[in-house]
């Protein structure tokens, strides 16, 4: 699939809008987390998602749009972050993060990388194959907080829906403006 400058453009804000999302919603788990490891796995994170959306909002203005431009993902997808920020439990927290939402991300970057031309868009995949190289230290982190507390190891909901919404991004129609949209 080739993408236009736009689409690339929306593409991309559509990643700094989720690695946003994700930040926040880390950042409100931190104060209700009782388990200070977590709190500390959560924290890293939360300054890694916010040098991926950094990143990812210079690339957009590269591509003529606005500078740290935001896209909502499409509507399906977008619910299935709401229902994350939901979730309570330690456990649950870190199952639906660690073992739902941000293998899914990191999926959908590893299609971006497929699909993208590495010539045309070498910036763009330069900037995502620095955050895709983030994805294995999260999952190690994650294991590592585990072996400590074996507790959390039980979710009791990690089901989450986003395997099954095939597209995040919703590209604009031709005409529409590319003012920044806030998170």
């Amino acid at each position: 699939m080739t993408l236009t400058i736009r689409d690339k453009a929306d593409t991309l804000g559509t990643f700094r809008f989720v690695s946003v999302q994700l930040m926040e919603t880390l950042a409100r788990w931190v104060p209700t987390t009782p388990e200070l490891e977590v709190k500390t796995l959560f924290g890293r994170h939360i300054w890694d998602l916010a040098q991926h959306a950094d990143a990812l909002g210079k690339r957009t203005f590269e591509l003529r749009a606005a500078l740290h431009y935001s896209r909502r993902p499409a509507d399906s997808y977008g619910r299935e972050l709401e229902r994350l920020t939901a979730v309570t439990g330690t456990a649950d927290r870190i199952a639906n993060m660690y073992d739902v939402v941000l293998p899914d991300l990191a999926g959908r970057y590893d299609a971006y990388l497929r699909d993208a031309d590495p010539l045309l868009d070498e910036p763009s995949v330069r900037v995502i194959a620095r955050i895709v190289a983030d994805f294995p230290r999260f999952a190690t982190d994650r294991a590592a907080v585990i072996r400590e507390r074996a507790e959390l190891a039980r979710p009791q909901r990690a089901a989450n829906g986003l395997g099954e919404v095939a597209q995040m991004v919703e590209f604009r129609a031709a005409g529409e403006a590319v003012a920044p949209e806030a998170p």
